[in-house]
């Protein structure tokens, strides 16, 4: 029997995967790199905003190597039924981590307001939001752009999930310049309680896995 011709989408697709290998490498990379640095302006400044949105980079860290796992499974053409379940047990374990990510820093955040504990000014974490507001924006738009040309719901999810980071750093950003700029030292626990509300969204879904259409 005569082979069939390959098609331009054939073609295509694998220029399509690694483009969204590169952007999930990227991700990776950042994350991993202002998680060091806020988690260690935290420490400095005493500030639970930029703690918990350094420790929340460290768990989209994960997730991330998840999605790269799962391309690159794709392009050695694994068996798609092994890859569903790994993922699913990877996304749970996310999950957890995300739900006791929020508890951590409502319990944190709570007590410091309690205790009228003072955070000093981080210059530092300043800069890294708005350095990662810029970063998340563009990762998130080139991702879902990837996603709509692979037709991939589990890339679309992980470009939604990036479009949550940029409303942590907005919060995170929020509680640091008020601090910094009016004084206000209950901003950046009240905006770690608010950056509660994302980060058990993201682990709700998370829970609720990420399927693809690939």
């Amino acid at each position: 029997m005569q082979a069939t011709a390959p098609t331009i989408a054939d073609q295509t697709r694998p220029r399509l995967l690694a483009r969204a290998l590169r952007l999930e490498y990227l991700t990776l990379a950042w994350n991993v790199a202002e998680g060091v640095i806020a988690v260690l302006a935290a420490l400095a400044a005493g500030s639970v905003a930029l703690l918990a949105f350094g420790i929340d980079s460290f768990v989209e860290s994960a997730s991330a190597g998840v999605l790269v796992w799962r391309l690159r499974a794709e392009r050695r053409d694994a068996d798609p039924r092994a890859i569903e379940r790994l993922e699913h047990r990877a996304q749970r374990l996310v999950a957890v981590s995300l739900f006791l990510l929020a508890a951590y820093v409502a319990v944190d955040a709570g007590l410091r307001l309690w205790r009228a504990e003072r955070p000093e000014a981080s210059a530092v974490g300043i800069v890294l939001m708005v350095i990662s507001l810029l970063v998340m924006q563009w990762l998130a738009r080139a991702k879902r752009r990837a996603a709509a040309a692979l037709r991939s719901r589990a890339l679309e999810a992980d470009a939604f999930q990036t479009t949550a980071c940029f409303w942590l750093s907005l919060l995170a950003l929020a509680g640091l310049l008020l601090n910094a700029t009016m004084g206000w030292w209950w901003a950046d626990p009240i905006a770690a309680l608010a950056m509660c509300i994302p980060i058990a969204w993201e682990g709700k879904e998370a829970w609720r896995g990420r399927e693809c259409s690939c």
